[in-house]
C-alpha cells in the first residue's frame, strides 16, 4: 500500500514541475459556414503548430473531435438551438446527446464545456427561452450519471446585448426583461462551478460611434481613456470595459463569483465599402494587442490579476455565412493554412524543447533597429495618454515611478521615452509597435543616461531587458524558463516534505 502511495505521489509530483503553459487561456472559434475549408485533420496539425490551447465548436462535429484527440486541445462543443426542446423534455435525450457526442472521444479529446445553445435569450421565442434552464439540467444531469460532472462544465452563450446598462463599466446590468430568466441559470452556474459565457466585440461598439479616439480605445491603441464615474477607474480599452460590465451586472444580481468566458471577439479583415473599421490592419491591431494584454495576466481593472478565458473568431473566413459581408471575415488563417496576418500564434523550436511564443523571440533582427522615443513635436497630452497606456498593459513602470533608476527626471517627456521603448522591444521588428499614433519614432542613438538604461533587444552584454520585461511581458520563453524554475523549486520543496513522510510509512509498515 505504501508502495502504491509513493508511486502516485511521484507521479504527481512529476506532473506539478511540468512547466505550466501561459497561454491555455487563449482559444479559437472554429465555424464550418463554408465550402472551402481544409480537411479537419490538416486543421488539427495547424492548431498544434500554434500556441493556441482552446478551440470552440459551434456543433459536436464528430470528425472534428476525434481529429484533435491526443492534441491536449480544449474542446468547447455546442448543443444545437433546435435540440433545447428535447433537451428539456427527456432526460433520455440528454442521455443519448452525451452517449453520441461525448463519450466516444473522452478524454481522448479534451471536451471542457458543453454550451446549450447560442444567443437564446435574443431569440425572442419565449418558450425556447423557458426550455433552456431545463435543457442545460438535464445535460448536466446526463453528465453526472456518466461521472463527468464537474469534469465538463455546462453552460451557455449570451450577447452583449443581454445587458441593459454597460457604461459605466461598475454600473453594468442586465436587461430587466431578462433578469427572471437569468436568475435560475446564474444559480445553476454558480452551482456547478460553470462560467458565465459572453461575446463582447469592441468591433460592434466602434461601429456605433466612430470617433478616431474610439477606435484607438477599441484597438489597445494609446488613448486618453475613459473614467468610470462611480469607480474613478481609468480604462484604457474597450475589452476590459465591456468585460467589467458583465462582472458587475453578475454582481448586481448577487453572483459575483461566477467566472466570466469571452467565447467570441474578434475583428474583420474586409467588408462592405460603407462599412468603416474593418482591415487587415485594424484585424491585426486588434487580435495582436488583445493576445499581448491577455499575456501580460494583467486582468482587467475589477478583476486585476486573472486573465480571462478568450476564444478570438475565428479561426477561418466562413464564405457562405449570412449578413453584411464583413461576417465573412474575421479568419486568422487562410483555407490554404496560411497566416491572413501575423500576430505570433505561430510556435518556435529552441534546442532545449519546444517554446511558444506569441511574439517573435527578443533580439531577433534586433540590432540593427534602434530604440523607440517620443517625436519633438509631441504633446504632454498624447505622450500622458501613450504613458498610461503602456503602464496598463503589464508592462513594468517601476524605474519611471518615485525612487525609480529612471525617475528622474521627473517629466512626462522622459517616462513615456523609458515606456514606449519598453513596450517597442517586445517586438521590434513591427515597427508599428513604435507608431503610438504617430507620435514617436525609431532613432540608432542610445537614449540611456547614467543608470537608466534603456533596454534593446539583442543588444550584447545587455541583460537589462530580460530583467526589466519578464515582469508580465517577456518572451514566452523567459516566462517558461522562469516559471519553470520556480515550480520546480517550490514543487521540490513540498516533494522532499511527502518523500519523507513516504519514507517513515515505509518504516512503519510491514509488506
Amino acid at each position: 500500500m505504501a508502495l502504491s502511495i509513493f508511486l502516485s505521489l511521484l507521479l504527481l509530483f512529476l506532473f506539478s514541475i511540468s512547466p505550466a503553459n501561459a497561454q491555455s487561456f487563449i482559444g479559437v472559434n472554429y465555424g464550418l459556414l463554408a465550402d472551402n475549408l481544409p480537411s479537419p485533420s490538416d486543421t488539427a496539425k495547424l492548431l498544434q503548430s500554434t500556441s493556441i490551447q482552446k478551440v470552440r465548436l459551434y456543433g459536436a462535429d464528430p470528425t472534428i473531435i476525434k481529429s484533435l484527440a491526443g492534441t491536449g486541445v480544449g474542446i468547447v462543443i455546442g448543443v444545437a438551438n433546435g435540440d433545447i426542446p428535447s433537451l428539456a423534455s427527456d432526460l433520455n435525450f440528454a442521455s443519448q446527446w452525451i452517449s453520441t457526442n461525448v463519450l466516444p472521444f473522452y478524454p481522448a479529446s479534451n471536451i471542457i464545456l458543453i454550451n446549450v445553445g447560442n444567443e437564446i435569450l435574443l431569440s425572442n421565442d419565449l418558450n425556447l427561452v423557458n426550455q433552456l434552464l431545463p435543457a442545460m439540467q438535464n445535460v448536466q444531469k446526463a453528465l453526472e450519471a456518466v461521472s463527468l460532472g464537474g469534469k465538463i462544465k455546462v453552460s451557455t452563450v449570451h450577447a452583449m446585448t443581454v445587458l441593459g446598462q454597460s457604461d459605466p463599466p461598475s454600473a453594468g446590468s442586465f436587461a430587466p426583461g431578462y433578469q427572471a430568466g437569468l436568475k435560475g441559470i446564474l444559480q445553476f452556474l454558480s452551482e456547478t462551478g460553470s462560467p458565465f459565457v459572453i461575446n463582447p466585440y469592441p468591433f460592434f461598439a466602434y461601429l456605433g460611434d466612430q470617433r478616431p479616439e474610439t477606435l484607438s480605445f477599441c484597438l489597445f491603441q494609446p488613448n486618453p481613456g475613459r473614467v468610470d464615474s462611480n469607480t474613478g477607474i481609468k480604462y484604457m480599452n474597450m475589452f476590459d470595459a465591456q468585460v467589467d460590465a458583465v462582472h458587475s451586472a453578475l454582481k448586481s444580481m448577487g453572483f459575483e463569483n461566477v467566472e466570466v468566458v469571452v467565447a467570441e471577439t474578434g475583428w474583420p479583415t474586409s467588408g462592405d465599402s460603407n462599412v468603416v473599421g474593418p482591415s487587415v490592419e485594424n484585424a491585426k491591431t486588434y487580435n495582436g494587442n488583445l493576445i499581448a494584454h491577455l499575456k501580460s495576466m494583467a486582468g482587467t481593472p475589477l478583476r486585476p490579476g486573472k486573465p480571462i478565458d478568450t476564444y478570438i473568431f475565428a479561426l477561418f473566413d466562413e464564405n457562405l455565412k449570412p449578413g453584411p459581408s464583413f461576417e465573412r471575415y474575421f479568419g486568422l488563417f487562410k483555407p490554404d493554412l496560411s497566416m491572413a496576418y501575423d500576430i505570433g500564434l505561430t510556435k518556435t523550436s529552441s534546442s532545449s524543447g519546444s517554446q511558444t511564443s506569441q511574439s517573435p523571440p527578443l533580439g531577433k533582427s534586433a540590432t540593427s533597429v534602434g530604440w523607440c522615443v517620443p517625436k519633438e513635436d509631441a504633446t504632454e497630452e498624447q505622450l500622458q495618454a501613450s504613458l498610461d497606456w503602456v503602464c496598463g498593459q503589464g508592462i513594468d513602470c517601476g524605474p519611471i515611478t518615485p525612487g525609480g533608476v529612471c525617475f528622474e527626471p521627473n517629466n512626462v517627456m522622459s517616462h513615456a521615452a523609458y515606456a514606449m521603448n519598453l513596450y517597442f522591444q517586445k517586438s521590434p521588428e513591427n515597427p508599428t509597435d513604435c507608431d503610438f499614433s504617430q507620435t514617436a519614432r525609431i532613432t540608432s542613438d542610445n537614449p540611456s543616461y547614467n543608470n537608466c538604461v534603456y533596454p534593446r533587444a539583442g543588444s550584447a552584454g545587455d541583460e537589462s531587458l530580460g530583467g526589466v520585461m519578464n515582469k508580465n511581458v517577456a518572451s514566452d520563453k523567459a516566462i517558461e524558463s522562469n516559471g519553470s524554475e520556480y515550480s520546480f523549486s517550490l514543487s521540490l520543496h513540498h516533494f522532499m516534505s511527502i518523500f519523507s513522510f513516504v519514507l517513515s510509512i515505509f518504516h512503519h509498515v510491514n509488506f
